[in-house]
């Protein structure tokens, strides 16, 4: 997988949702935004873990500066849960996902639980 993704609905076409870094390693998942100091419009990260659960799925916001819109995806990348994610917080999804988007909040308008995302390298 590249190292930059777009990340769509399914089904929507045209524009991405969220360009996105891939994070599956350990290192890169752990550190998530921490540190950051904010998000570029339209920019994101998708953890990716091996595979589906709810604990291994929490994150923290431990030295994340600001809110951030997350959704969890399972496996089959169906929406399970979304949230805005506050600084120095800890959350959990309601159901087991593999895989966490996180983005700007205002993305969490566009997507609800039970839709599909699907994603491909970045041109």
């Amino acid at each position: 997988m590249a190292e930059w993704i777009d990340v769509f609905k399914s089904g929507a076409g045209g524009q991405p949702l969220v360009r996105a870094r891939w994070c599956q390693s350990f290192l890169c998942r752990l550190r998530g935004l921490t540190f950051r100091q904010s998000l570029e419009p339209g920019e994101g990260l998708l953890l990716v873990d091996r595979s589906e659960g709810r604990m291994s799925a929490s994150i923290h916001m431990w030295m994340v500066f600001f809110p951030i819109g997350v959704i969890w995806l399972n496996s089959r990348r169906a929406v399970v849960d979304t949230i805005v994610a506050k600084p120095w917080r800890i959350y959990l999804p309601s159901a087991a996902a593999q895989y966490i988007l996180e983005t700007q909040p205002g993305v969490l308008a566009d997507v609800q639980v039970g839709d599909r995302l699907e994603w491909r390298d970045a041109s």
